[in-house]
């Protein structure tokens, strides 16, 4: 989470850096006008004082005094100013003519700043900053050639060393002027450039950028949109955190029905315009008009909350659940399940209505029943749905899946646009497999997947074979779909521990192509072992001897036989018998309710002693929830397969309870 700032943290910035900065700035001129004292305003009063010295003496020794008694004139000097020292050093000409002092000597010989000014040159030393030796050469002029008469005009006669700390310097009334000038005015400057930077930075370019986000969520009426100005200022952040919250309450009430908390009709309708391959389930609560004016609106609205609230427990938790008006409601799936699997749930959701009692009163309740319209594609549900759901009125249904012929002037339409749709996917490689986990029972642990077909489309998501299988086969395209499917699916399982389902139809086996197919990749694969060929058929077997001579020949690989929806089309046990399955696949009509259905129960009980008896495994489809799993497990099925241990997708990934 980034860090947010105030506008007073801004105020104390400002205050804090101009003031940082100006006393830096300050400190930088101060330190240059101290510097320029020293090598400017001191070496100039340095030299005012040795001239002033050198006269003194020059006077003293024009009256005949002796070097005692300029010592004396020296040592009177240096009395005036504790802190200021005087000496004077006479050179080598000098103390040829009138004889050698021994420090002069000791001087010239020893300090390097005197050597200098014995060769005329005039030396400023400053120590540490604090304290000023200043050495002036006294330079012979003619009138010293008097007493001088050993030197020449030029030649240095001496050397004055004054010395004092550099705190007596004085500045210049001026320079102190120009000093304050300069100060206010960079000052003034940098407060400029920093409320100018600042405000700019965090003042006026969120609430610019506030105010372009705000017109654009209104320019585009998308009651969805929200405010997002990531610019760390806490007062910014406050008002955008109530625009959105107002937003938020706006967009409740335009996409929510007030009386159950469902998104309502509204919402569906933009959902719909995604234009995704969908399944959308519209259910109608059966005479509720009759129901509403027998008992009164309170009851009526009791009873759309206590419904809206049983859907939501029996729905998907991820599926979408929408009040479209009154006593209509909608379901909209798009998990990726196909025709069969949806009609079992369509079926399901219709009974656990019937079943269910709803409270109109502490001391009434009463059974509800609805009708069911389901449609699925992606263009016109919501109409096609609507027209499902009254012919299922009409004609006493409990459910009803839109068929095209219900509208045929639309069927050609429709068809050649999946044809086109299905030949691109072929040619742009979207023809997958996903892969729902097949559970041994007793542990619930993965031991095996089933493959199923799906179309990716061009959002990525995946179209079940119902929107385009029987076309397929109508325009010759059906066997390249097949082996597709087989391609990837044993490219995928080469390297894998689990065993996989493959679905094929009878007349996949019956076709050449497709028969010598499969065994070609069951000979370059060796991977035999791991595939059960899942016989889709179930209108009977007409050409017997040519589906048992294609198992014998792959189980000559290791493959394994398993029947489909045994229960339905293959009821038969003689077929079973002669075929040599492996497995039988209990068809998910007798499982959905088997937790309730006594004569589901009986079949399925019947179905699994039969397998056991011949050493045939049983497998239990459309295992949903966790009390037809218990009973699927009661009953001694080998192993189970359905939502509650897991969805069709393209990733394998082990699944445990």
């Amino acid at each position: 989470m980034s860090h947010k700032t105030t506008y007073t943290k801004i105020a104390a910035k400002i205050i804090f850096v101009t003031m940082f900065l100006t006393l830096i700035v300050a400190y930088f001129y101060g330190e240059y006008m101290k510097k320029d004292a020293i090598s400017n305003l001191a070496h100039i009063d340095a030299k005012k004082t040795s001239k002033l010295v050198f006269e003194a003496l020059y006077s003293a020794m024009q009256r005949g005094w002796n070097k005692d008694d300029l010592e004396e004139i020296i040592s009177r000097l240096n009395s005036v100013d504790k802190n200021m020292k005087v000496n004077v050093y006479r050179s080598a000409i000098v103390a040829e003519r009138f004889g050698e002092i021994e420090k002069d000597k000791l001087a010239r010989e020893s300090n390097v700043d005197i050597v200098k000014a014995i060769k005329g040159t005039e030396v400023l030393n400053i120590s540490n900053s604090e304290f000023i030796k200043f050495y002036y050469p006294v330079v012979a002029k003619d009138a010293c050639l008097k007493c001088h008469t050993n030197a020449n005009i030029g030649d240095v006669l001496g050397v004055i060393d004054v010395s004092y700390p550099i705190d007596d310097l004085k500045v210049s009334l001026s320079e102190m002027i120009n000093f304050f000038i300069i100060f206010i005015i960079v000052f003034s400057l940098i407060v400029y450039l920093a409320i100018f930077i600042e405000l700019k930075q965090y003042l006026i370019k969120p609430i610019k950028n506030f105010a372009n986000v705000i017109k654009n969520i209104t320019a585009s009426h998308d009651m969805k949109k929200r405010v997002e100005v990531n610019d760390n200022i806490e007062e910014i952040d406050s008002i955008k955190d109530i625009f959105n919250s107002m937003l938020d309450s706006i967009e409740h009430q335009f996409y929510f029905d007030s009386l159950t908390g469902l998104e309502n009709r509204r919402m569906l309708t933009e959902k719909l315009e995604e234009k995704q391959n969908v399944f959308l389930m519209i259910i109608n609560i059966d005479g509720f008009q009759e129901f509403n004016d027998l008992y009164g609106d309170p009851a009526g609205d009791l009873i759309l909350q206590e419904f809206a609230l049983f859907l939501q427990e029996i729905m998907p938790k991820k599926e979408g659940l929408y009040r479209l008006h009154s006593d209509e409601f909608a379901h909209l799936c798009n998990s990726g399940m196909d025709i069969h699997e949806f009609k079992l749930f369509a079926s399901l959701v219709s009974e656990k209505i019937s079943q269910k009692s709803f409270t109109i009163s502490e001391k009434g309740e009463i059974s509800l029943s609805a009708t069911i319209g389901i449609s699925y594609g992606s263009e016109l549900l919501l109409m096609n749905a609507d027209i499902a759901l009254k012919l299922a009125k009409k004609n006493k249904k409990n459910f009803l899946i839109y068929d095209e012929t219900m509208a045929m002037a639309k069927e050609y339409e429709k068809n050649f646009d999946w044809t086109k749709r299905l030949k691109k996917a072929i040619e742009e490689d979207r023809i997958v497999p996903v892969f729902q986990p097949i559970v041994d029972t007793k542990t619930e642990k993965i031991v095996k997947y089933e493959a199923l077909m799906r179309i990716v489309d061009d959002q990525g998501l995946f179209i079940a074979p119902i929107h385009f299988l029987e076309l397929a086969k109508k325009n010759k395209l059906y066997h390249q779909l097949t082996k597709i499917i087989i391609e990837k699916t044993f490219n995928k399982f080469e390297n894998l521990p689990y065993i996989v389902s493959i679905n094929i139809s009878v007349e996949d086996i019956l076709n050449k192509e497709i028969y010598n197919f499969i065994i070609k990749k069951l000979e370059e694969s060796q991977i035999g072992e791991k595939i059960v060929f899942e016989i889709i058929e179930s209108e009977g077997i007409e050409n017997f001897d040519q589906v048992l001579e294609f198992i014998n020949d792959v189980k000559r690989f290791g493959v394994k036989i398993s029947i489909d929806d045994f229960g339905t089309g293959y009821s038969n046990f003689e077929y079973l018998m002669k075929l040599k399955v492996d497995y039988i696949k209990i068809d998910g009509s007798m499982i959905k309710n088997i937790d309730s259905d006594k004569n589901s129960q009986m079949i399925t009980k019947s179905i699994v002693s039969f397998a056991k008896s011949m050493n045939i495994k049983t497998v239990a489809e459309f295992v949903h929830s966790k009390n037809v799993c218990e009973k699927v497990k009661e009953m001694d099925v080998d192993f189970s397969q359905g939502y509650y241990f897991g969805e069709p997708t393209d990733l394998i990934i082990p699944f445990s309870l």
